[in-house]
């Protein structure tokens, strides 16, 4: 079984960081990385179900940095996956959930739309409207790095939908989704902004490079 040291030095400040909702082996994102290099790397070699299977067991670790490195072997077997594997792993921002992992995940599913475009709806409404807004945060920010490439109707969907929410982490998402999309198309934001009643926070975080 995959076991990694941890570092007490760390540990306390790291679970007051995180509002002391998980536990921490006190490893810092360098440390952790280098202790799972080896198995990450492995992932890679090993069939695709023991690998969806490592992942479960990971969450059910106690310490949190076990479910950073579940979504690191996810992000690092992204070229293997299936629609149906990404609809697995979506559970897991319903698990544990906290902006760490739900953000990291993020990532995973962004990268899985850069290899499959076509799929990109499709991926989005696995989110879209979901009860959990964890799931929903998702959907605003899932085109986040794209620039050219972005879906304004369906970034104008997941908005539309929260924009009443008062979800702290919702509205951060808003704002964070427009300003990283003001860098590329400014004009868009701007008008966008100006027919919807976003929250203050949404309007701050979006307005930032305007």
């Amino acid at each position: 079984m995959f076991t990694m040291t941890g570092n007490s030095e760390n540990q306390i400040y790291m679970e007051k960081y995180m509002r002391n909702q998980f536990k921490f082996l006190g490893l810092k994102a360098p440390e952790r990385k280098a202790q799972s290099k080896s198995f990450i790397k492995s992932s890679k070699k090993a069939p695709l179900n023991e690998v969806l299977a490592e992942i479960e067991t990971l969450y059910q670790r106690p310490f949190r940095e076990y479910q950073y490195v579940a979504v690191d072997i996810g992000d690092a077997n992204v070229k293997r996956l299936t629609f149906d594997d990404i609809q697995t792993l979506t559970k897991y921002i319903q698990i544990k959930s906290w902006w760490d992992t739900v953000d990291s995940w993020r990532k995973t599913f962004e990268k899985y739309v850069r290899l499959h475009p076509e799929q990109k709806e499709r991926i989005f409404n696995l989110f879209y409207q979901h009860d959990n807004f964890w799931m929903r945060r998702v959907a605003i920010t899932l085109q986040l790095l794209e620039k050219e490439t972005l879906d304004t109707g369906l970034l104008t969907k997941a908005i539309e939908y929260d924009i009443e929410t008062n979800a702290f982490f919702i509205q951060k998402a808003i704002g964070w989704a427009l300003r990283n999309y003001s860098k590329f198309n400014p004009q868009w934001v701007t008008t966008f902004m100006s027919e919807h009643q976003l929250s203050k926070l949404a309007v701050k975080e979006g307005s930032e490079y305007l």
